[in-house]
């Protein structure tokens, strides 16, 4: 028996790890060789069904062909269903990067609940991870942003956080399955493809290679602190909540990172989008309790105004 190439190896032992057990899963491809392995390696493991996604975001000459071509082999290679969606990025709030990605993930999740999908799998890598770290680092985004992608939200699953890009190419080349190289990727204009071909370059000729992993690593181990200070943050914030608002004297009482977390999440449900929530409105939220003197309102995304009124913290008109 002819062995299994490493590469090839490597993808589909990340794709049993982080597969369901059974029903149908969907494998978002956009023809480029990170998703072309993933899919290559779902279609080998998965016993259920496994169906394709190409989303077509019409921001490039040709898109519509390519996502064709994408179908046409999905098919080929018994992926069934096989769905070309096409989206509208235009007029979306944000750069032009987080408004495909919105579009994309919509279109995703409509297909999903069309068709039934149990999961809906992703095929960012290792270095994937480590660019969305050192980008978060760049932004200041706190740990929310140097934990990076998770492994698994909601419908999404994203197998290969593991897996280095190098290998994804090698496991298609083992494969015969030729890869289509998005031209965005190397494209200066994005900040993502700056990351990519020169700051995580320039990182590994001064730190070596082991800087990437080591970057993946961080966000995997900040997320799993994220989450133990997220659940002492809800219970925090029922205890502080009362009548539609939350009390000072109680959020006074916890240290910060509960504290920002508690407001952070209370001001998502009173509507602001979590996108455009930033720490700035936070911290503004959290001068109200720990430097207060009297100021106004705090102004919140969506029009959303929280006031200091009569030793709680509340939505005013």
């Amino acid at each position: 028996m002819a062995r299994i190439p490493a590469a090839v190896a490597a993808v589909r032992q990340a794709v049993r790890h982080a597969l369901p057990a059974d029903g149908l899963v969907l494998v978002a491809c956009s023809g480029g060789a990170d998703s072309l392995a993933l899919a290559s390696a779902v279609r080998f493991v998965h016993r259920g069904g496994v169906g394709l996604v190409t989303v077509d975001h019409g921001l490039q000459e040709g898109s519509d062909s390519r996502a064709s071509s994408v179908a046409s082999w999905a098919r080929s290679a018994r992926f069934d269903p096989v769905d070309v969606v096409t989206v509208a990025v235009g007029g979306r709030p944000g750069g032009p990067e987080a408004a495909a990605r919105e579009a994309r993930y919509e279109a995703l999740s409509a297909v999903a609940a069309r068709v039934g999908a149990v999961a809906v799998l992703l095929g960012h890598t290792r270095d994937d991870q480590a660019e969305t770290v050192l980008l978060a680092l760049a932004r200041g985004a706190g740990p929310r942003g140097i934990a990076g992608m998770p492994a698994r939200k909601g419908l999404f699953v994203r197998p290969l956080l593991d897996v280095a890009r190098a290998d994804t190419r090698k496991a298609c080349a083992a494969q015969g399955l030729v890869p289509w190289d998005d031209p965005h990727n190397v494209d200066p204009a994005f900040a993502r493809s700056r990351v990519r071909g020169a700051a995580l370059p320039a990182l590994v000729e001064a730190l070596g290679p082991a800087v990437v992993a080591n970057l993946a690593r961080t966000a995997g181990q900040v997320a799993t602190d994220n989450a133990a200070l997220d659940a002492l943050a809800r219970d925090a914030l029922l205890s502080a909540y009362e009548s539609g608002g939350l009390e000072i004297l109680v959020l006074s009482g916890m240290v910060s990172a509960i504290r920002t977390r508690v407001l952070h999440t209370w001001a998502k449900q009173l509507g602001a989008s979590g996108s455009a929530l930033s720490h700035r409105h936070v911290e503004a939220l959290d001068a109200l309790i720990t430097d207060w003197h009297g100021q106004g309102p705090v102004h919140l995304p969506g029009g959303i105004r929280v006031a200091r009124v009569q030793g709680r913290l509340v939505r005013v008109a």
